[in-house]
């Protein structure tokens, strides 16, 4: 392809607006252009770059034994009302209207959609297992996009869904996925880890999340530096550091004035913080329950939900935490709580002895206090927020941490979606059963990005090999005055073409610098530059988008040199 037929839309300036890395080198490379908040036009440049993440996407997918389909992007309400999730999405669902006020939405995800499918079309057990998937565009109206395509309202995105006849044929699927997602962010050339994850708003009890590792990754991801442990913050588990079990003493009120706080309680009683029980009231489903964790800690609200069987859970008002116990915050305490009231005790905390908590009294605690002695253990979970440097699960060492950008889910849904929708088959004895469902999501656009915030330096972009946009530039110094430069240029070109690479020729009448300086910008792996000395002695200067000085080598032979280059 020459410069003339596929023209670079490069800028020299960052734009203003751009908060990352890879916005600002989409923006000055010319792969995106803002059209309005979260929306964004692929140009040329982009798009080449999106469809070779989607080409190795597919490709897996269908060595996987995947299925591709395609949904309308535009879902009925009826469907998110039978799953529940019409009101339950939030305002991320954009919601719209026909011209005779029928309900609909721009689907941010497919599962009620590909769920009707099933239901109306799969009969038997003897049509399972089978796995649909597409590459389709989602929406979800962001609250705040930004960060360009890395959260952007619009975006391109594999979602791929499953259906077996029951636990053991979904696991087996679902291993299947995991199996193809590796090889997926492998081919593309990515630093990548899978974690265990949160299922959140799509539903199920087994989740894994695969991150692109970027020291600007919104999520911060722990591993076991021992094992190959690594979960997202949001679930990652850690025992914490021991508390020393202390002898036995007598338990006794003790005034506290002025200290609803856990570090004025601490500095009240001279007391390590690892010694105090502290109260967190929140509202589970709007419901209030009392989480007691240890005064070093801090509460994970995603593993509260887990623990209360809650949708949603958030933390209480002051005005909502005294309507829940009678005691304003921070003097609240596991003795004299409202029956009925929803209690849960951290796995770490509920191995503290000697422990002072609220007296449930105004500016009065406990001190001294131990579980099953003074007052009976309630029911335990693992509540903390879990930090790096703290031991591994089950004795893989220490945690340790790392920053990824998500761009692929994996979850096991069971049967959320086939329960409430009524998806149901024939088993070998003819009862209808619920069938157990997948599902399966890649941030194709998002890869993109990723990528980029992976793999750049101060000039621009560096592409990992199997996503660039082309794969050789071909510079010719003075082209436009000199015929053999031209002519050897243009036959390189065609002899790359003519091998399968893809090549870009700069044939633009502008400096060399500028030619230089555009072609590290947009990131192709390999430069090819052609003078009138070097062409004279039989040579081509060469350079690796990440080498740091340039190589001659025989103009005759480069193509094969090359070939051999992006084969390795």
């Amino acid at each position: 392809m020459r410069v003339s037929q596929f023209p670079l839309f490069t800028l020299k300036e960052t734009p203003a607006d751009a908060e990352i890395i890879s916005h600002q080198l989409m923006l000055r490379s010319g792969m995106i252009r803002r059209l309005a908040s979260g929306l964004y036009t692929w140009l040329p440049l982009g798009l080449k770059v999106l469809r070779r993440v989607e080409q190795v996407v597919r490709e897996e997918m269908n060595r996987a034994g995947a299925v591709e389909l395609m949904m309308p992007a535009v879902q009925p309400a009826e469907l998110w009302r039978e799953s529940d999730r019409w009101e339950a999405y939030g305002p991320e669902l954009l919601r719209l209207k026909d011209r005779h006020e029928r309900e609909f939405c721009f689907g941010p995800t497919h599962e009620e959609v590909i769920t009707d499918m099933a239901r109306n079309e799969l009969r038997s057990y003897r049509q399972l297992p089978v796995n649909f998937y597409q590459i389709q565009t989602k929406f979800r109206d962001e609250i705040r996009p930004r960060f360009g395509v890395m959260r952007a309202r619009e975006f391109l995105m594999k979602d791929a869904y499953s259906f077996h006849i029951d636990q053991a044929s979904l696991a087996e699927g679902y291993q299947a996925m995991f199996d193809a997602y590796n090889r997926i962010f492998e081919r593309l050339g990515l630093s990548f880890r899978s974690v265990d994850a949160d299922s959140g708003s799509i539903g199920g009890s087994v989740s894994r999340e695969f991150h692109v590792l970027a020291d600007s990754g919104e999520d911060e991801i722990l591993s076991a530096d021992q094992g190959d442990y690594a979960a997202n913050t949001e679930l990652a588990t850690s025992p914490g550091p021991v508390i020393e079990p202390q002898a036995p003493a007598e338990a006794s009120k003790q005034a506290t004035p002025d200290t609803e706080t856990v570090a004025a309680q601490a500095k009240h009683l001279n007391l390590p913080l690892d010694r105090i029980v502290k109260s967190v009231v929140v509202m589970a489903d709007e419901e209030p329950a009392v989480l007691f964790i240890s005064g070093d800690d801090e509460l994970n609200l995603i593993k509260a939900a887990r623990a209360l069987d809650a949708e949603d859970v958030r933390l209480a008002t002051g005005e909502e935490a005294l309507k829940a116990t009678g005691v304003p915050k921070g003097f609240i305490g596991p003795i004299g709580l409202p029956e009925g009231l929803a209690v849960r005790v951290d796995h770490r905390a509920a191995t503290a002895s000697n422990f002072s908590s609220g007296a449930n009294e105004k500016d009065m605690h406990w001190i001294n206090l131990n579980w099953d002695r003074d007052v009976a253990l309630p029911a335990t979970a693992d509540l903390r927020l879990a930090r790096a440097g703290e031991p591994a699960p089950e004795g893989q060492g220490t945690l340790r941490s790392s920053r990824g950008i998500e761009v692929g889910h994996i979850f096991q849904l069971g049967t959320k979606y086939s329960d409430s929708m009524n998806a149901t088959v024939l088993d070998e004895s003819g009862k209808d059963v619920p069938m157990h469902m997948g599902c399966y999501g890649i941030g194709v656009s998002r890869i993109v990005a990723a990528a980029i915030e992976q793999n750049h330096d101060e000039q621009g972009i560096i592409w990992p090999q199997p996503i660039a946009p082309f794969q050789v530039v071909i510079i010719g110094i003075g082209m436009d005055r000199d015929e053999a430069v031209r002519e050897a240029a243009e036959s390189l070109h065609d002899a790359f073409q003519g091998a399968g690479v893809e090549a870009l020729l700069d044939d633009r009448d502008a400096r060399p610098g500028v030619k230089f300086a555009d072609a590290e910008l947009i990131g192709i792996p390999h430069r090819l530059v052609i003078g009138k000395k070097s062409l004279a002695n039989g040579k081509v200067e060469y350079r690796g988008r990440r080498d740091s000085e340039n190589r001659e080598l025989d103009y005759a032979g480069i193509v094969d040199t090359l070939v051999g280059k992006l084969g390795d």
